[in-house]
């Protein structure tokens, strides 16, 4: 079966979604830049900031089918009983897809920045859905999951901190304090900073994750395990390394939570959503707020990875695609020395270089869902690392002869190329830096050596 092929549901929706990316979002992207650019400074993170144009191809995007397409797991029946008709059309995806195919359909949306939001299809809000969906109790569920399908809600994922190599998740500072109470009650409380917590800043933003290390070094922790170690039990506070590691839910906005300042990548705020520098002090939880126990933080940051990566670096895909065409466009456009650009075999190279790299770029991931759709994410660890590289390089270099191509307007905002190219370059940053998955990556390959070569002896 072809990497491509796509079911006839599938293609169907694939047709209308191409037609509204391409008429409807890519249109709208100069209204949405207009409504911000009238606001300044703090204001560009308050609810009038956010251009009317999202909520309006919103309802679009739900009435064609193309909310919640990334769902992988069905929703809990408890969500779906307890909600009207209206409620449960909110939550569903109008077509259950494989990885594989929502990746074909996750290019298109790529094109656009909008798109991905405006179909409920968007991170971190898609990775803190996989996590509800997968680990979060019936409450946690209904509170935070449910609105966060509806599309009422947005999310945020705080794991980098600004103090330590976060490349390294065992650096990770940020504690979660267990103190046991008088009658039994457990409580916790948070203290920490993180960085590039993208969302935290977000009016619409009502939940955060936080990724923190337990911390028992409160008394009433070590007579409980002075108690268990006389009654002959075991308490161990730690299960290895990372053991130690543990994802909370925090209600946004909360008032130990204070979003210090707006970080801008290469001087783009991304306001409305963008990404924040935040501390944490003295946030008080109870055990309602831990998500899936303690010490599980590590198992739950990589469940929410896999498919993850696949939507980013299909999007990946899909923006490279639309400046490639761009620049195919250009060299009809324009004359140097007597002839269009495209008559320039320099230019032909560069059309050559980036079609080959974009092929590459598509199959690569495509190979990399199907794994996953076929023998899980941790039997497609190999591949998850490889696109996590290759991809943004890939694509970057695409967007980066566009931009060569167009000269003095690549660089401007007169087009997208420029943002294009400073999204798929953070790429090689975000989810871990391009270094760490190498490492990944050469070590499952050297386990692989190694056992054939044992077969041999």
């Amino acid at each position: 079966m072809s990497l491509l092929a796509l079911s006839p549901k599938a293609a169907t929706l694939q047709e209308k979604l191409i037609k509204f990316v391409n008429e409807r979002c890519i249109p709208a992207e100069k209204e949405y830049e207009d409504h911000i650019a009238q606001f300044a400074g703090a204001d560009r993170w308050t609810s009038d900031a956010v251009p009317p144009v999202i909520e309006r191809l919103k309802m679009e995007a739900h009435s064609l089918g193309f909310w919640n397409l990334f769902l992988p797991h069905p929703i809990p029946n408890h969500l779906l009983t307890a909600g009207t008709g209206d409620d449960v059309s909110m939550m569903t995806p109008s077509v259950r897809l494989s990885n594989r195919e929502y990746g074909i359909l996750c290019e298109t949306m790529g094109r656009s920045g909008l798109a991905p939001e405006v179909c409920n299809c968007s991170a971190p809000d898609t990775g803190n859905m996989e996590v509800l969906l997968n680990h979060g109790t019936q409450t946690q569920q209904s509170k935070y999951l449910k609105p966060l399908l509806q599309g009422k809600i947005r999310s945020a994922f705080l794991m980098t901190e600004p103090d330590v190599a976060s490349s390294d998740p065992w650096n990770l500072e940020t504690k979660l304090t267990k103190i046991i109470e008088g009658d039994g009650r457990v409580k916790y409380v948070l203290n920490g900073k993180k960085w590039w917590s993208t969302g935290a800043m977000d009016p619409r933003c009502k939940v955060a994750l936080v990724v923190t290390k337990m911390d028992y070094s409160h008394p009433s922790c070590r007579e409980s395990r002075s108690e268990a170690g006389k009654k002959g039990e075991s308490q161990s506070s730690s299960k290895g390394r990372g053991g130690n590691q543990t994802v909370v839910i925090v209600p946004m906005p909360h008032p130990g939570v204070k979003c210090v300042r707006p970080l801008t990548v290469f001087g783009y705020d991304d306001a409305p959503h963008g990404h924040a520098e935040v501390w944490l002090e003295n946030v008080e939880l109870d055990e309602s707020a831990v998500v899936l126990g303690e010490g599980r933080g590590f198992e739950i940051s990589q469940s929410r990875l896999g498919p993850g990566r696949i939507h980013h670096c299909m999007r990946a895909v899909g923006l490279a695609a639309r400046c490639y065409e761009l620049m195919l466009e250009r060299t009809f456009q324009r004359q140097t020395f007597g002839k269009y650009l495209h008559e320039h075999g320099s230019c032909r190279e560069l059309i050559a270089d980036s079609k080959s790299d974009l092929e590459a770029a598509r199959l690569l991931t495509l190979a990399c869902a199907e794994d996953i759709d076929t023998l899980g994410a941790r039997g497609a660890r190999d591949k998850i690392a490889l696109i996590k590289v290759t991809v943004p390089e890939l694509t970057s270099r695409v967007v980066d002869r566009a931009v060569q191509i167009f000269g003095g307007a690549g660089v401007s905002g007169d087009f997208p190329l420029a943002r294009a190219l400073v999204g798929l370059r953070t790429l090689r940053i975000a989810d871990g830096p391009d270094a760490v998955h190498k490492q990944s990556l050469a070590k499952l390959e050297l386990k692989k050596a190694k056992k054939r070569i044992q077969a041999r002896m």
